[in-house]
């Protein structure tokens, strides 16, 4: 699906899942339609599952619009003990947009779910707000930890089929320009990843960047990140300015809204020094993520001057991040809008497209890590590998069928829809960028779904109630998984994603 009619769907005001690979352009999109709802006088809720993700978009988490925080459960009266301010923004709210989908667990989407129904007293879901989730299932997923709920990709919320979000899966690409880059990255999210690919990345391993070019190092934990740009700073002669940050709002707030800022509290830079932009300038002089050094401090305000890779030469003010729920302000950081740039993490580059990077994937402990970090740059080229281990090149198994079964439902709804391709050339305010190019996975989905099929003959099939009822009843008297695939017609992950779905992440299942 291309990002105008993705964007005119949801302009519609139809619930929407909207997905799509790395570097499709969800955040772009989702920006497009904030901006639009808005001037059309709807509220909007813009909202994120990690304040690092909320930054990007000028929101704040779901967590706190909900009022939900880091509770598993919601406690017996929580609408009589709910704050006036948090119910007026709850019922207020046209749309609510969560960002990282991927990262939110079923059960808290369905806690999201119950307080919107109980707080709005509508019998619908999310009480009749317009929901618009956008996340890649293949990125960050939902993280269980020992001490609390364990829970799983939302699709398996007891609202999901309820809601029946129309899926816009987006197929373009606007980061990479390389094929070969694409061909890898599409391998490693259907877990082809076969000797060619893998030789390809090898080679890329100890290669050094030409001269003068300008890499920032990708790194798996923080501490290898804080002792290199220490150590890389330390090394320029010359005076070292300091700039701190300014805030308004309360501490508590702040607090929050800071944990989620990437310019740091106190920014120190030399004249030399490696740094990269981290918010889009408005003006397109750089964006989130962009290269450049130190080359000078203006007079009178000191403030750093860069040139960035691009060629532009750009003096850097401060810029303000804002926390806000709803329409309310609740915090905001000003700050000059860099960071130092010889190493990131690769969670922290989320979101952005880097000119260039040096990765090392030894210490990849997390399915989908390697695929977040080789996907920030936008061809072989730029992509310098220190070294990889087995976990980089993996996804969730989960993510492929899920990924899979939205791929086939978008489908059906572009049908659905395509009544909107004329709205979407019409509309003036959908500047949408021409794409480098669209490159597919060479083996078709329907090709793969048929072959599938040979084995499974009710393989991505919808659900019916009879099936649902058998598979309960043999279940329930013993079957085993494999037992029930071979009577259902369906693989064994999908008969076991249907039990916990119906019996619990916890239910005992025998293979």
């Amino acid at each position: 699906m291309k990002q105008g009619i993705a964007l005119e769907i949801m302009l519609s005001g139809e619930s929407v899942l909207l997905t799509g690979s790395a570097g499709a352009g969800k955040t772009f999109v989702l920006n497009q339609f904030i901006k639009i709802a808005k001037n059309e006088g709807k509220h909007v809720s813009v909202t994120a599952t990690t304040g690092l993700a909320a930054t990007h978009l000028g929101g704040t988490t779901i967590h706190s619009w909900s009022g939900i925080g880091i509770s598993d459960e919601l406690y017996h009266g929580f609408n009589d003990k709910m704050s006036k301010t948090r119910r007026e923004i709850i019922e207020k709210t046209d749309v609510l947009i969560i960002d990282e989908i991927s990262m939110l667990h079923d059960y808290r989407l369905d806690m999201v779910d119950e307080i919107c129904r109980v707080v709005r007293k509508i019998d619908k879901p999310f009480g009749g707000i317009q929901l618009i989730m956008s996340g890649d299932f293949f990125q960050l997923p939902p993280i269980n930890r020992g001490d609390s709920r364990a829970g799983g990709f939302v699709v398996n919320s007891k609202v999901w089929d309820e809601l029946d979000p129309v899926i816009c899966y987006i197929d373009e690409q606007y980061r990479q320009d390389d094929k070969e880059l694409i061909d890898i990255l599409n391998s490693i999210r259907a877990g082809e990843v076969n000797r060619e690919h893998a030789e390809k990345l090898l080679a890329r391993v100890n290669v050094k960047p030409d001269g003068d070019e300008l890499v920032t190092e990708l790194h798996t934990v923080n501490v290898d990140v804080d002792r290199i740009n220490d150590a890389m700073l330390d090394t320029l002669s010359g005076n070292e300015l300091f700039y701190s940050q300014s805030t308004t709002g309360n501490k508590n707030y702040v607090d929050s809204l800071a944990r989620s800022v990437l310019a740091p509290v106190t920014l120190r830079l030399k004249n030399g020094a490696l740094v990269m932009a981290v918010k889009n300038n408005p003006n397109k002089k750089y964006v989130n993520g962009s290269l450049g050094v130190v080359i000078g401090f203006e007079r009178g305000t000191e403030y750093p001057i860069v040139e960035f890779k691009n060629g532009k030469v750009v003096t850097m003010m401060p810029d303000t991040w804002e926390l806000r729920d709803g329409d309310k302000k609740r915090a905001s950081i000003s700050q000059i809008p860099l960071r130092l740039a010889w190493a990131i993490t690769v969670h922290k580059s989320q979101g952005m497209t880097l000119d260039a990077a040096k990765i090392d994937l030894r210490k990849a402990f997390v399915e989908g890590m390697g695929y977040v970090a080789l996907s920030r740059v936008k061809n072989l080229r730029s992509l310098y590998l220190t070294g990889i281990n087995r976990m980089a090149l993996q996804v969730s198994h989960d993510a492929q069928n899920i990924d899979l079964s939205l791929r086939i439902q978008a489908e059906k709804d572009q049908k659905k829809f395509v009544h909107l391709e004329e709205n979407a050339k019409k509309r003036k305010d959908n500047k949408l960028a021409k794409p480098v190019k669209s490159y597919k996975s060479s083996t078709g989905w329907s090709e793969k779904i048929a072959k599938m099929r040979e084995t499974y003959p009710n393989a991505y099939r919808p659900w019916e109630t009879k099936q649902d009822a058998l598979l309960k009843e043999k279940f329930q008297n013993g079957a085993s998984v494999k037992e029930l695939s071979k009577l259902l017609g369906r693989h064994e992950g999908s008969i076991t994603m249907r039990l916990q779905k119906h019996f619990g992440e916890d239910v005992a299942i025998m293979n």
